[in-house]
């Protein structure tokens, strides 16, 4: 069975960008999801002088190993000021210096979603340019808007947003499973 890794971009325990990737994962079928809850890797902020004096910390390592399991990445982004969280920013830093290809040339799904209108397109945009250098191979990307208006406790309420999402989904799955 393939092994998708799922990846909320906030350590909010509240996080919206978490409902939405739940309810994503819960869609696809004959897959195993492995969720990624950055809480659980704790990393000090990265910088050069950390790195020398103390090395590579052994919950980078962890995840990094995780990573090479993976048949496929969802992540789901919060938007902090138009860019990546500041939890997640950092731990893609750790990780680039273990495997500067962090996402391993594995078939991605790319999402984001927000209380305003714009759903994260701030940061979808920024993510888009960027994770192919780390060797993502974007399928998709999926913003959902309004967050509060169109997702209630548990799925996705506007049927074109549903629609739109399991499109993505099924496209995304087929390059996993290929």
């Amino acid at each position: 069975m393939k092994k998708i890794l799922t990846i909320t971009g906030s350590n909010s325990q509240k996080s919206i960008n978490k409902s939405l990737l739940r309810y994503s994962s819960e869609l696809m079928e004959n897959i195993e999801i492995i969720p990624i809850d950055l809480n659980d890797y704790i990393l000090p902020i990265y910088g050069v002088d950390f790195e020398a004096e103390n090395g590579i910390p052994t919950a980078v390592k962890r995840l990094d190993r995780l990573f090479d399991t993976a048949d496929g990445f969802m992540i789901s982004l919060a938007e902090h000021n138009g860019s990546y969280a500041a939890v997640f920013k950092n731990t893609l830093d750790w990780l680039s210096r273990v495997n500067a290809k962090v996402w391993r040339e594995k078939p991605m799904l790319l999402m984001a979603t927000s209380p305003g209108g714009r759903g994260g397109a701030t940061v979808l945009q920024a993510a888009s340019s960027y994770f192919p250098y780390m060797g993502a191979s974007i399928t998709d990307t999926f913003s959902l808007p309004s967050f509060y208006d169109n997702f209630n406790a548990a799925e996705i309420t506007n049927q074109d947003f549903k629609k739109e999402i399991q499109f993505k989904l099924e496209k995304f799955q087929t390059k996993v499973n290929s």
